[in-house]
């Protein structure tokens, strides 16, 4: 992928642009504006199609050309055929799952590896605002309040990794970020804003 291609996407989906084979076919699940989808169709000839529950997003999706349908992972994830796609994405979606513990086994259900990135819980500012002021933390990645978010489970690196774990899930390859950029690996549960992870069972 080309380096201007990549600096315009988010840090987490140019991670996993990266790191997707050229001419393969993926789901993006909510798949929001389409940026990661169009950023694969253009550079990596990939076969991408998107599930979003968003219809303005639908619609910016369909105008540029991407293939996405409405539907809400959470249900609609179940219709897809075992092993449709080389790559499952699910890019800070997993904490809005309403059982992210299944969700998991659909995205490798349906993809022979998944790529999942989400915000981590247990950064040291969220630590920090509970510890001074005892108050669910508005951050600038987790930016609304608590009675607002969509967010319905907070999950930690730790939380995940656990989970990998008990699923018998293997986490191929992982990568962490702070201030937008990726850091090392040691200390990620209180260090990383956000965490992406690559798996196959």
């Amino acid at each position: 992928m080309s380096r201007d291609a990549a600096s315009s996407l988010r840090p987490d989906l140019a991670v996993i642009a990266r790191h997707i084979e050229p001419a393969t076919r993926v789901l993006d699940i909510g798949c929001g504006d389409g940026a990661l989808m169009a950023a694969l169709r253009d550079e990596k000839r990939v076969d991408a199609r998107g599930l979003e529950i968003d219809p303005a997003q639908v619609e910016q999706c369909v105008a540029r050309g991407l293939s996405v349908v409405q539907g809400d992972a959470d249900r609609d994830l179940a219709d897809y055929p075992d092993g449709a796609f080389d790559y499952a994405i699910l890019s800070q979606t997993l904490q809005t799952a309403e059982r992210p513990d299944l969700m998991l086994d659909q995205l490798l259900r349906v993809g022979r590896q998944a790529f999942v990135s989400f915000p981590n819980f247990a950064h040291w500012r969220m630590r920090r605002a509970l510890l001074l002021h005892g108050r669910m933390p508005v951050t600038r990645h987790l930016p609304v309040s608590w009675y607002e978010t969509q967010n319905i489970h907070h999950v930690t690196v730790t939380d995940f990794r656990e989970l990998l774990f008990e699923k018998g899930v293997t986490a191929d390859q992982s990568w962490f970020f702070a201030g937008g950029h990726e850091i090392s690996p040691s200390g990620a549960n209180w260090r990383a804003e956000y965490a992406v992870f690559q798996l196959s069972r």
